[in-house]
C-alpha cells in the first residue's frame, strides 16, 4: 500500500513533508518487486472537498491541500503506477476527517476478499495517515509491514515520526526495509 504520495506532501506542496520526495525512488524499487511477483498494489490518496473541516478556512490544523482535481492532489512526480493503479480515495467528505485509508473505503473488506493477510505499507506522512492506517490495518486482521525506509513524517512536534514508529511497533506492527523483503514471514 502506498499512502499518499501527492504533490501538496512533497517540499514545497501546501504541506510538504521534509524530504518527502526521497520515498519515490525508494517506493518504486518496492513496486518493481510486488509487481514481479504479482502482487497488488493499492495507492491511496487524500481526496479533499475545497471547505474540507481539516484546512485553517474551517478552524482545522492544515493549511489547504489535495483538494480533488487539483494538482496538489496529483500522485508525486516519478512515482511507478502501474498502467491501471487500485486507487483508494480518503477524506472526501467535507464534515469529517479520514486519515486512515480503511476509514469509510471498504478497503479492509476488498482485501479479507482477495485473501490478503499481510500489509506492507509505506508512503506519507509516518505519523498521521501511514500511523492510523496501521493501527486500522492491525485492527482489522493484517498483518502490518511498515516500510521504514519508505517513510517520513511531518513532524508537527518534533519527534511525533519516530513516536509514530514506536506506537506501531506497540500496537504489533514490524517495521522493515528493503532488503528485509526475503525474511517477511509469510
Amino acid at each position: 500500500m502506498v499512502v499518499d504520495v501527492q504533490r501538496d506532501f512533497l517540499p514545497g506542496g501546501a504541506l510538504g513533508v521534509r524530504d518527502g520526495d526521497a520515498v519515490v525512488p525508494v517506493l518504486n524499487r518496492y513496486l518493481a518487486r510486488f509487481a514481479a511477483q504479482g502482487l497488488p498494489v493499492v495507492f491511496t490518496r487524500d481526496w479533499h472537498p475545497a471547505d474540507h473541516c481539516s484546512f485553517h478556512a474551517r478552524g482545522g490544523p492544515w493549511p489547504q491541500h489535495c483538494v480533488a482535481g487539483t494538482p496538489g492532489a496529483e500522485f508525486a512526480p516519478g512515482l511507478a503506477l502501474p498502467a491501471a493503479p487500485e486507487i483508494v480515495s480518503k477524506a472526501t467528505s467535507a464534515e469529517a476527517e479520514a486519515y486512515s485509508s480503511f476509514d469509510h473505503t471498504g478497503l479492509a473488506d476488498r482485501l479479507h476478499a482477495r485473501g490478503a493477510r499481510r500489509v506492507f505499507i509505506g508512503g506519507l506522512t509516518t505519523d498521521y495517515c501511514v500511523l492510523t492506517t496501521t493501527r486500522d490495518g492491525l485492527a482489522a486482521g493484517f498483518g502490518m509491514f511498515v516500510l521504514g525506509d519508505a517513510i517520513r513524517a511531518v513532524d508537527v512536534q518534533p519527534g511525533d515520526g519516530e513516536r509514530a514508529i514506536a506506537a506501531m511497533l506497540a500496537g504489533g506492527a514490524r517495521v522493515i526495509a528493503f532488503d528485509d523483503l526475503e525474511d517477511a514471514p509469510a
